[in-house]
């Protein structure tokens, strides 16, 4: 999970996930399939009750189905494995599941004619999108990319306190939220893109950045 998490809750979630990691490990269940599995959740969340305009049930499934986020992780470690594929699998999860909370949110307004708010929703949806992209294709040219104000788990809170602003009848909260968001996600591409500029650009020799 990205930086906020870490910070406030990782190790309290810890104490909880770890011996349900251990069970499953246990019944034989692979983190592949936890990873899978959690996405299935999220999907189930965001296309059958968020379309609907069913935020507050969207939110709670998708909340609960993000924890295995952590839960395939806390499997891996116990299983003593770094699996390259894993890797890979639980980035393409995320991001299919990034573009379900978001894609059914702009559903969702759109059926309501709120083209201001499906805009919002949409600009999440793409820079949120671009945001991991960036980092990931950075790495993968050797450049370090560990910086940014916001990530996807940020991006996941926010759109949760937007959902729950919803909920409780506060006008505009979802858009602002939205909005917000989407502006802080331009941001961070542009730390990206400037970090990996400098290092592209620094003297043979100097420090990476």
């Amino acid at each position: 999970m990205a930086k906020i998490l870490s910070v406030v809750s990782r190790a309290g979630l810890a104490r909880i996930l770890d011996p349900v990691a251990a069970a499953l490990l246990r019944a034989g269940v692979t983190p592949n399939a936890v990873t899978v599995i959690g996405t299935l959740g999220v999907l189930v969340g965001a296309l059958g009750f968020a379309t609907r305009g069913h935020l507050f049930i969207a939110l709670v499934i998708i909340t609960l189905s993000c924890f295995t986020d952590m839960l395939d992780g806390a499997m891996a470690r116990q299983r003593g494995i770094t699996n390259k594929f894993g890797a890979l699998l639980d980035s393409s999860m995320d991001r299919i599941a990034d573009g379900a909370v978001f894609g059914s949110v702009a559903y969702w307004y759109a059926t309501q004619h709120e083209p201001r708010v499906v805009a919002a929703a949409l600009l999440c949806l793409l820079t949120g999108q671009v945001v991991s992209y960036v980092k990931a294709r950075a790495e993968g040219l050797g450049f370090t990319c560990n910086v940014g104000i916001i990530e996807r788990a940020e991006r996941l809170v926010g759109i949760g306190i937007g959902g729950l602003l919803w909920t409780f009848g506060v006008p505009y909260g979802l858009e602002v939220v939205m909005w917000l968001l989407g502006a802080l996600s331009i941001v961070t591409i542009g730390q990206r893109v400037g970090t990996v500029y400098r290092q592209a650009h620094a003297p043979a020799g100097a420090d990476a950045q």
